[in-house]
């Protein structure tokens, strides 16, 4: 293997010095390659921010239809890219084959809406004027498609201005390339926070001022749990995010979870009482990498490319009001920062914050940092912190909780409840701009194709599902002035991506239950992409040959779309803590990237797998766990111990080994072949 392996390496090299980078498609294994596309993108009216009544008899149907506007956004810009020189030379080209049809079919789906929302109460009016959308082109200009497209529509930004207000040059975005997928980031994405002005206020804490914080140590998603579903905006839909979150928290993260779903999951959380999910956009590497979402929706078929990161360290803290006491969070409050669409949307939702460790008082929304040697990479999300107290959701998501004012005042008829600031580390070079990443490889969140990866586009998303006496106990810590962590914690609400250690064993198979029973591995619907690098104490799991179910399985509730709160629902598992738990390291550091389990199985019937995701068939658990519910059933096959399965894992070095050799042989007669 070793020999074979030093002869592909070395006439790779030789052919990369000859031959250049390839022809730049996504996930062609060349490190660092950016390849030249015009950045033109679309701009459609985002109609679910529209929707700030939809009855409850509605809200399924309603869902449904928006994630289907956000499929046939999706699909216009894949023929966009596909067509990107004829655009490029005449914009008006895009009008027959993309544009026109995306209207068309946007005016159906809108027109389906509408009926949905008539059907259980008053039409909405006004809808239709939404259904237009506009090409932004790459390189100045103006936008093309219908004048009343929406590009006047408040809220959507100019066709050349930057979101947050500075200027995006399309020059800039043609002359440095746009990503390993073709659609970003580019180079003026990216700023020095060295060069960049502290400008974090610190509001001034009044008599009666909730001063206390709570922590809830939830790990960095080590064992790798992702999808692309959202189940708060796209419930029932698979793939509704068309680009793939990082999940820690509770472990039953898909679009077909349901409230009792999530009240009886297990969680990651050190604190069993804490079965809240906390999702984020995954940040990627642009250095070449196949994930094993290389070819599935959500992933490289969307333009998210790349090695996925795993966290160095995950913070979330709940920190109090600074002129009133909180009151409780509701069970099953939705909560979501940010905003993934406000690059064509316009700034108003963006909210996620971008900065390096040691320069945390200069946050930047619109711009990735780069930091200097020694720094991390930084990202923090403010979640809203005053609700309406009457409802767990709302038919846009965001009007049922609000922000406070500079002087954290909550607007008449809302309440202030602890505020979750969430905090997430990587340990990431900055990245070499000026060559578009062929040296250092640039960084950048997953995104909604048309997005084109602007840090602007960052959100967080957070469901509570804490036990209805530990958030008392988060109250009263928070109120009283206290810092309190976990139980279980060391009250830094901090978890770090464990190291390497070559002395420790791989983790048992088994989970340890709350009656100290063993349970089977979980398999939860989504894993960690197969090349993302593991630990050298870790086996890595045969993939399946099985893919992950995309259906919604039968027998399957939809989720609950109830957005009043009566106290009760969704309470489910109880407060149950009786498990075992074996706490994150708090201390340890991993090398960048490393992924510190093994992969979950993806194997839970129908709900919310990616399709073309190959799963694996069993995985040790990350983590010794307890309590919570037994896992799903596995429907995939499962691992074949003893005879040829034992042969094989015996053989397949030799076979790598002859492999490569031919591989090595055959490029080495090539490459001669072509030099002479």
């Amino acid at each position: 293997m070793l020999g074979g392996g030093g002869l592909v390496a070395a006439n790779v090299y030789a052919s990369a010095s000859e031959g250049g980078w390839g022809d730049g498609q996504p996930g062609s294994g060349t490190a660092g390659q950016v390849r030249s596309a015009g950045m033109a993108t679309i701009d459609c009216p985002d109609v679910g921010s529209r929707l700030t009544e939809v009855p409850d008899a509605a809200r399924a149907d309603v869902d449904r239809e928006l994630a289907q506007l956000d499929q046939q956004i999706a699909a216009a810009y894949q023929q966009l890219q596909q067509s990107a020189q004829a655009v490029r030379e005449n914009p008006a080209a895009a009008d027959g084959p993309i544009m026109n049809p995306l209207k068309d079919r946007r005016t159906a789906a809108i027109g389906r809406i509408a009926d949905a929302i008539d059907r259980a109460g008053d039409r909405p009016e006004g809808l239709e004027a939404l259904a237009a959308c506009r090409l932004r082109p790459a390189e100045g200009g103006a936008a093309t498609g219908d004048p009343g497209s929406g590009g006047g529509e408040a809220g959507q930004g100019a066709a050349t201005a930057a979101p947050g207000g500075g200027a995006q040059s399309g020059g800039a975005q043609g002359q440095n390339g746009a990503g390993q997928g073709g659609n970003g980031p580019v180079a003026s994405d990216y700023t020095d926070i060295t060069a960049v002005q502290p400008d974090v206020p610190k509001p001034q804490q009044q008599a009666g001022a909730s001063r206390g914080t709570f922590t809830s140590a939830c790990g960095v998603n080590a064992n790798g749990l992702f999808n692309s579903d959202n189940v708060i905006v796209a419930p029932g839909v698979s793939n509704g995010a068309h680009h793939f979150h990082d999940y820690v928290g509770n472990q039953s993260n898909n679009a077909f979870a349901g409230d009792d779903d999530l009240a009886k999951a297990d969680t990651s959380c050190v604190d069993r009482g804490d079965r809240s999910t906390y999702y984020w956009p995954v940040l990627r590497l642009q250095n070449g990498k196949q994930e094993r979402d290389a070819g599935a929706p959500g992933g490289g078929t969307e333009g998210n490319a790349g090695q996925i990161v795993t966290p160095k360290e995950v913070t979330l803290t709940f920190v109090g009001n600074p002129r009133s006491k909180v009151t409780a969070m509701p069970r099953l409050l939705r909560i979501i920062t940010g905003d993934a669409k406000a690059f064509v949307n316009g700034p108003g939702n963006a909210n996620a914050s971008w900065s390096c460790t040691g320069f945390e008082d200069r946050q930047l929304k619109d711009k990735y940092p780069l930091c200097p040697a020694g720094s991390d990479v930084v990202r923090t999300f403010r979640f809203q912190s005053c609700w309406d107290g009457r409802n767990i959701d709302s038919a846009n998501h965001r009007t049922h909780v609000a922000f406070a004012a500079a002087d954290g005042s909550c607007a008449p008829g809302f309440e202030p409840v602890p505020q979750l600031v969430q905090r997430i580390v990587y340990d990431v070079p900055a990245p070499s701009v000026n060559d578009g990443g062929r040296t250092v490889p640039l960084f950048a969140v997953d995104s909604f194709p048309e997005q084109l990866h602007k840090p602007v586009t960052d959100h967080g998303d957070f469901i509570n599902v804490f036990d209805d006496g530990l958030m008392r106990e988060m109250v009263d810590c928070i109120n009283s002035g206290r810092t309190c962590g976990a139980r279980g914690g060391d009250g830094s609400g901090g978890t770090s991506a464990p190291s390497a250690d070559p002395g420790t064993q791989a983790p048992p198979a088994a989970t340890a239950s709350a009656s100290g029973a063993a349970e089977e591995p979980r398999t939860d619907a989504t894993t960690r992409p197969a090349d993302t690098a593991a630990p050298s104490h870790t086996s890595r799991p045969a993939p399946s040959d099985k893919p992950a179910a995309t259906s919604r399985p039968a027998g399957t509730d939809r989720p609950a779309n109830t957005t009043k709160h009566d106290g009760k629902a969704g309470h489910g598992g109880g407060d149950d803590r009786s498990g075992t738990t074996a706490a994150p390291a708090g201390n340890a550091t991993a090398a960048p990237n490393a992924s510190s389990a093994a992969n979950t199985a993806s194997a839970q019937a129908g709900s919310g797998g990616e399709a073309g995701l190959p799963t694996p068939s069993a995985s040790p658990s990350a983590a010794v766990t307890g309590g919570g519910a037994p896992p799903p059933a596995q429907t995939g096959p499962q691992a074949v111990q003893g005879g040829l399965a034992d042969t094989g894992a015996h053989l397949w070095p030799a076979a790598i080994g002859v492999l490569l050799a031919l591989s090595g042989l055959i490029m080495l007669l090539r490459a001669r072949r072509m030099r002479y």
